[in-house]
């Protein structure tokens, strides 16, 4: 059996694991087995709430953790447990929503097992069909309107945008400094207000220490802004050959594949075991 060499590798999934049609490639789903059986330990962290990464998770035949909503909850894969979360508190919650409003923006504001959205267009229709969850539509009413009677504390607050309006959208958001929270991207078409507390810096540490594993012993994988926290936090980061532009410039190793041709398997087979000698 090959010796491991990085006992902890964590990845993100749309993007980097997964293949852009949802598929995970018979290469990754090996690599990553073939891995574990030698001993390593693999996670996903991930912008989706459990319910869009659990069923995922399992069928990858992980066990352990998975972190979602950006590192705001950590869940047990078997049995659902949540055993970490970190809200955004309900004023702030309320502030992104109203300002998102005013922006006309496509919202999904997202509970722990539950989000919600405030339009009911194609856009949501691609989204549901990626994450394979569904989401409670609020028509009826304003979304802030909604937030104040549920009183709602939110994990992040979703934006669908153009990925040409991106990066225009993405600065007006941050520039409202909204307290304890920043803003990110997890895709050219999702803009992302989150708690400033969690992240997937702090979900790898978290996952090391569980692990019992040193973090300088740990691999991050990612492809988008979001993952840039547990890029530089982990003993080595590495972007997808399709990653944004200036994540691959935080990197210390870029792969020569893309998630489309197996990235995660390149990872596992590069830098997963002790090769020298």
């Amino acid at each position: 059996m090959q010796k491991i060499d990085y006992s902890l590798i964590v990845s993100d999934f749309d993007g980097t694991l997964v293949n852009d049609d949802g598929s995970i490639s018979a290469i990754n789903k090996q690599a990553i087995t073939q891995y574990i059986e030698a001993g390593g330990k693999f996670a996903i962290s991930t912008g989706r709430m459990p319910a869009g990464i659990l069923p995922r998770a399992r069928e990858l035949g992980l066990k352990g953790l998975v972190s979602c909503c950006q590192g705001a909850i950590i869940a047990d894969i078997v049995s659902g447990k949540v055993i970490m979360d970190g809200r955004i508190p309900y004023e702030t919650t309320l502030a992104a929503v109203q300002k998102m409003e005013e922006m006309g923006l496509h919202i999904h504001v997202y509970d722990q097992w539950e989000y919600y959205c405030n339009m009911d267009d194609e856009a949501l229709k691609i989204y549901e069909r990626a994450v394979k969850s569904k989401a409670t539509l609020i028509l009826d009413r304003k979304m802030s309107d909604f937030v104040k009677e549920k009183r709602l504390c939110s994990y992040k607050i979703l934006a669908m945008v153009r990925a040409e309006d991106n990066d225009r959208i993405l600065n007006a958001l941050a520039a409202e400094n909204f307290e304890g929270c920043g803003v990110t991207r997890s895709s050219s078409f999702l803009v992302e207000v989150v708690n400033k507390q969690y992240s997937k810096g702090t979900a790898i540490a978290f996952l090391a220490e569980h692990f019992g594993v040193a973090l300088d012993k740990t691999i991050a994988v990612g492809d988008q802004r979001n993952d840039l926290p547990m890029i530089e936090q982990a003993g080595l980061g590495i972007a997808v050959q399709n990653a944004d532009e200036g994540l691959k410039e935080k990197a210390k190793y870029v792969c020569k594949r893309t998630n489309e041709e197996g990235a995660i398997a390149e990872v596992i087979e590069k830098f997963g075991f002790n090769n020298k000698g």
